[in-house]
C-alpha cells in the first residue's frame, strides 16, 4: 500500500505569512514534483478563523462566538465561503505551484466528496441549551464520495481542501478543518497507508503549558485519561485527541500532533511531537 500523509494546518500556521510560506516550501519538497517518488503522496486541509474575522470586521459582519465555536449566520457563510474557499484556498494553491507542486483547492461540494448535514438546533457539547450555530456542517462518514478524491489523488494532482462542506441542497456548510482531515483520513485509509498529521505552533502535545519543552512524545488512550483526569491538558487540544483517537479506531495507521516546523521530520520515523497511537 501506497503511503498518504493527510496534514492539516491552523493557528499562527495560516495567519503568519511567513510562516506559511515557509510550511508549504516544506510541503511542497516532500509532494511536489521533485519530491522522491517512494516518499508517498499528501492532502493539505487548513483553516483560517482569524483571517475570517479580521475581512468580517473591515465589511461590518461581526463575529460570534459560544464556547469558542463560531456561530455562523447568513452573513457569517457568505464571509467563509469567501474568505476560506477564495482567498485562503487560492493563495496556498498558487505558492505550492509556485513551489512545483501541482495542487488543486476543493471544498466539500466540489465533485461531491464532502456532503454533511446541517448541525440541528440542541444542546451544545459544552451544555448550552437550544444553541443554533448557523450553516455548520456535521459530517456522515458513509456519504463522503472518496472515489472521487481518489482519481484526483491517483492523477498526481495534491488536493488542498477549505474546510468548507455542502448539504445538497445548495447551501454551503462551516465544518471544523481537523474534523475534516479527520474523515478524510479515515475514508482514504482503504486505499493508502495514512498518517494524519494536525500542524500547528506548539512542538506537540504539552504537559505543562507554559512549558514548551514539556512535550508528551506518545499518547494511547489509557495515557489520554491519565491526563484527563490530572487536568494536564489545555483545552484547545483535547478535540484534536479525540479526533485522532477517532480516526485510528477507524483505519487510520497514525496520528501525529506537532510543529508546523517539524514536517519534513513528521513524515519519516524519526518524528517530533507527539504520536497517537
Amino acid at each position: 500500500m501506497d503511503k498518504l500523509f493527510v496534514v492539516k494546518i491552523g493557528g499562527n500556521v495560516i495567519d503568519n505569512e511567513e510562516n506559511l510560506s515557509s510550511f508549504l516550501k516544506q510541503f511542497a519538497d516532500l509532494f511536489g514534483a521533485d519530491a522522491h517518488p517512494f516518499r508517498g503522496r499528501g492532502l493539505l486541509v487548513h483553516g483560517g478563523g482569524k483571517i475570517a474575522t479580521k475581512i468580517g470586521d473591515r465589511l461590518g459582519i461581526k463575529s460570534n462566538y459560544i464556547n469558542g465555536r463560531r456561530i455562523t449566520d447568513d452573513g457569517t457563510i457568505d464571509l467563509v465561503t469567501m474568505v476560506y474557499g477564495g482567498l485562503v484556498n487560492k493563495k496556498i494553491v498558487a505558492k505550492l505551484q509556485a513551489n512545483n507542486c501541482n495542487a488543486i483547492g476543493l471544498t466539500g461540494a466540489d465533485a461531491n466528496i464532502i456532503p454533511a448535514t446541517k448541525r440541528p438546533i440542541a444542546n451544545s457539547p459544552s451544555g448550552d441549551r437550544g444553541v443554533d450555530f448557523g450553516w455548520v456542517g456535521d459530517i456522515n462518514a458513509s456519504e463522503l464520495k472518496i472515489n472521487n478524491l481518489e482519481l484526483i489523488i491517483k492523477n498526481g494532482i495534491t488536493p488542498v481542501f477549505a474546510p468548507l462542506t455542502h448539504d445538497g441542497q445548495g447551501h454551503i456548510l462551516n465544518t471544523n478543518a481537523d474534523t475534516i482531515a479527520s474523515f478524510l483520513a479515515i475514508a482514504l485509509s482503504q486505499y493508502y497507508d495514512t498518517r494524519l498529521i494536525y500542524c500547528f505552533e506548539k512542538k506537540g502535545v504539552l504537559e505543562n503549558v507554559d512549558d514548551e519543552n514539556s512535550v508528551i512524545r506518545n499518547i494511547n488512550k489509557e495515557k489520554y485519561q491519565q491526563l484527563l483526569q490530572e487536568q494536564k491538558l489545555f483545552e484547545g487540544i483535547i478535540p484534536k485527541i479525540d479526533n485522532a483517537f477517532a480516526a485510528i479506531d477507524a483505519g487510520v495507521k497514525e496520528v501525529l500532533i506537532g510543529d508546523a516546523n517539524d514536517l519534513l521530520k513528521n513524515t519519516t520515523d524519526e518524528t517530533e511531537g507527539t504520536l497517537i497511537n
